[in-house]
């Protein structure tokens, strides 16, 4: 723990000061200029440091802004998402959820429920998998093409029998969701649950996230699904022109 605290301390003091020298760093944080030496170099390999080369001093990495930006996106589409999710569950009745990809998972970080999902389950911070949710399939099929080949190459778990387990039956449905604009869930996850999905996109066109809605089987059949679909979409592009997409 306590070098956990001193690397947190480390990129603290970077951030404060712009840049700092080994020397500079060690007495700040009261230890050997070796210590502060092995801390820099930890940090340095996994991005989070550099060192100017000219100067011998050490700055703030790459790998600050990406984690910064992750984080970023995250907080904006939470934020930007909320009256956007609540209209489309007042409007629907139905919950309601934006999902961001989680390595090999898509995790909800927001939710709504509509006046018909007062007893609905919490999926507000669940991880589910990406081949069995309307969700998942969105976010799945706007990967690039490595890396959503790689995880097709893994075991496709089987939740119920309407699971998609087939890594061909599975490209083609994300053919599909590319062509079509949306991703749908049939009891694929849950015995009776159904969902439909489509994407959130930023300013760039980069898909950052899945809007969903989803309930009962019985409330939300099959043949209905199309329909909520197409809703679900509309709410979407708002929410991607809420993240500056289209400007």
């Amino acid at each position: 723990m306590q070098s956990v605290d001193r690397a947190v301390s480390v990129l603290e003091i970077l951030a404060r000061h712009g840049e700092a020298g080994v020397t500079d760093i060690a007495d700040e944080l009261d230890v050997h200029k070796s210590t502060a030496f092995r801390l820099l170099g930890v940090l340095e390999n996994r991005g989070l440091v550099s060192q100017a080369q000219d100067r011998g001093k050490y700055f703030l990495g790459a790998g600050v802004l990406r984690l910064a930006g992750a984080a970023a996106v995250r907080l904006d589409i939470s934020q930007e998402g909320a009256p956007v999710c609540r209209e489309l569950a007042d409007e629907l009745g139905e919950t309601v959820n934006i999902a961001v990809l989680d390595d090999d998972a898509a995790v909800n970080i927001m939710q709504a429920r509509g006046p018909a999902s007062v007893t609905a389950q919490n999926w507000l911070g669940r991880r589910t998998p990406l081949h069995a949710t309307s969700s998942g399939k969105v976010l799945l099929a706007h990967l690039p093409l490595t890396l959503r080949e790689g995880l097709l190459a893994r075991a496709l778990p089987r939740f119920t029998e309407h699971t998609v387990t087939s890594a061909g039956m599975l490209r083609g449905e994300l053919e599909a969701v590319h062509a079509q604009g949306f991703a749908l869930a049939a009891e694929e996850l849950e015995l009776g649950l159904n969902a439909a999905a489509a994407p959130v996109r930023a300013h760039d066109g980069k898909v950052i996230g899945a809007l969903s809605v989803s309930g009962p089987a019985y409330r939300l059949a099959r043949d209905r699904l199309p329909e909520l679909a197409r809703r679900t979409v509309k709410a979407a592009d708002e929410l991607s022109r809420r993240m500056g997409y289209g400007f």
